[in-house]
């Protein structure tokens, strides 16, 4: 982790695109994307350049852009690679939120750099950005106990008490949002692991 951390500037709330995808668990990245700028109070607009829909709030006079990509998981990248370049946002200052099958339902962890974890959509993105040192807000859908399972699994729609969970757990995480755009990254990790 970096000794100053680099305030968030860009979130990035990964899934697939299309209603047919929009409540399984592999959306949950997108599902807390679409809670930011609910409680921010915008609306996502398509933003072809971006390959993307996006939008973008003020914080303390600064900029936050967040964009959930409409392409599908495993070329996430391109997205992310775009908006990057085009905002001159570095990778220290973008949190990628995605759905994590090595937390259990109701764990949500935020984490700086590493591998991909056979995560399709990190994967794209590290090759895209040549990079692994970005955050990751990692939304626990747990595991289907076998590999076999997994695609399944993560294109299913979660149980009503699981999504509830989901979505309290994804609330918790919005709560430590301020703490990030200051570069406060570890309090916020402080925060949000106690609370869990």
């Amino acid at each position: 982790m970096p000794a100053l951390s680099s305030p968030i500037r860009l979130i990035v709330g990964l899934g697939n695109p299309g209603e047919e995808y929009a409540n399984t668990r592999h959306n949950a990245g997108a599902w807390f994307a679409e809670k930011v700028a609910h409680l921010n109070q915008i609306s996502f607009r398509r933003e072809a350049k971006f390959k993307s829909f996006y939008a973008n709030f003020l914080f303390q006079d600064e900029k936050i852009h967040i964009i959930i990509p409409e392409t599908f998981m495993n070329h996430s990248g391109q997205a992310v690679k775009l908006i990057s370049d085009f905002y001159k946002i570095s990778p220290e200052s973008i949190l990628i939120a995605h759905d994590e099958l090595d937390l259990p339902v109701g764990d949500t962890r935020l984490k700086f750099a590493g591998g991909h974890g056979g995560h399709n959509g990190l994967r794209d993105i590290i090759a895209h950005m040549h990079t692994h040192d970005f955050y990751r807000l990692r939304i626990g859908i747990a595991h289907p106990g076998h590999k076999d399972g997994v695609l399944d699994y993560v294109l299913q729609k979660p149980s009503k008490e699981d999504k509830k969970i989901i979505t309290e757990t994804i609330d918790q995480s919005c709560g430590v949002l301020e703490y990030l755009f200051l570069g406060q990254n570890e309090k916020a990790m402080q925060l949000l692991h106690t609370k869990l």
